[in-house]
C-alpha cells in the first residue's frame, strides 16, 4: 500500500516523464523514495475531458515499481493502440491517474464456485486460457453495474474468449486489489480515488 504522499508522486512523476517524452523522445531521469524500489504492478490512465485518451500497464510485479510507473505512462501516452499519439498541446487537458495492484492470486476455487469468491469493489481480474489473457481493473463492474458473473463473462471477452469460459477447470481466475491515485484536474492536486470513482477499462503490457 501506498501513502498519499507516495501516491502523489507517483503520478506527478507519471505526468513528468510524459511531457518530457513527448517533446524530446527521450524518457528523462527521475529520483524516487525507496517505496518504489519494490517490485509491483502498476496501470496509467489518461482521461481528457472525461474520456479514456489511453492506459497501459503491468499487471505483475515483474519491474521496480519507479521503473514501471515511467514505463507505462510513457506507453499510454504512446502506444495504446486505441488512439493515436498523444500531442504536447494535449497535456493541458489530460488528467492522470496511476493504479498500484497487488498481486494476482490464483482463485483456487471449483469454478463453479467463482462467482461467490469475487467481490465487486475490492477485485480485479484477470482471465488466462492458453495463450489468452484479459483484465479488468477494480473500477470496471462497479462503473457497470455488473454482479460477479456478468464481471467473469466480461473478464472472457477481454481475452478474446467466449464468455462463458470461466466456467472450465482449464481457465485460470486471478484476483488482485488496486489504490487509485488521480488528479482532481489537469496537473492539479492529487487525490486517492474510491473504488466507485475511476470509470476505466484499461490495456495490458505484456
Amino acid at each position: 500500500m501506498l501513502s498519499l504522499e507516495e501516491g502523489t508522486i507517483a503520478v506527478k512523476t507519471a505526468r513528468k516523464v510524459i511531457e518530457a517524452y513527448l517533446k524530446t523522445n527521450k524518457v528523462p531521469d527521475v529520483g524516487l523514495p525507496p517505496a518504489f524500489d519494490e517490485p509491483g504492478g502498476v496501470f496509467v490512465t489518461l482521461k481528457m475531458m472525461g474520456d479514456l485518451r489511453g492506459c497501459i500497464g503491468y499487471p505483475y510485479p515483474d519491474l521496480p515499481l519507479g521503473k514501471a510507473v515511467v514505463d507505462a505512462a510513457v506507453q499510454a501516452a504512446t502506444q495504446d493502440p486505441r488512439f493515436p499519439r498523444v500531442r504536447t498541446a494535449e497535456m493541458g487537458d489530460i488528467e492522470l491517474e496511476v493504479t498500484v495492484l497487488s498481486e494476482p492470486e490464483l482463485l483456487r476455487v471449483k469454478p463453479a464456485d467463482r462467482p461467490k469468491s469475487i467481490r465487486i469493489g475490492r477485485d480485479g481480474l484477470i482471465i488466462e486460457r492458453g495463450l489468452y489473457r484479459g483484465l479488468l481493473l477494480p473500477q470496471v463492474p462497479v462503473e457497470q453495474r455488473w454482479g460477479p458473473e456478468e464481471f467473469l463473462e466480461g473478464a472472457c471477452m477481454k481475452a478474446g474468449l467466449l464468455p462463458d469460459m470461466w466456467v472450465d477447470d482449464r481457465t485460470n481466475v486471478y484476483t488482485f486489489t488496486g489504490q487509485i491515485f488521480a488528479e482532481k484536474e489537469p496537473r492539479g492536486d492529487v487525490i486517492e480515488l474510491q473504488i466507485d470513482a475511476a470509470l476505466d477499462r484499461c490495456e495490458v503490457r505484456k
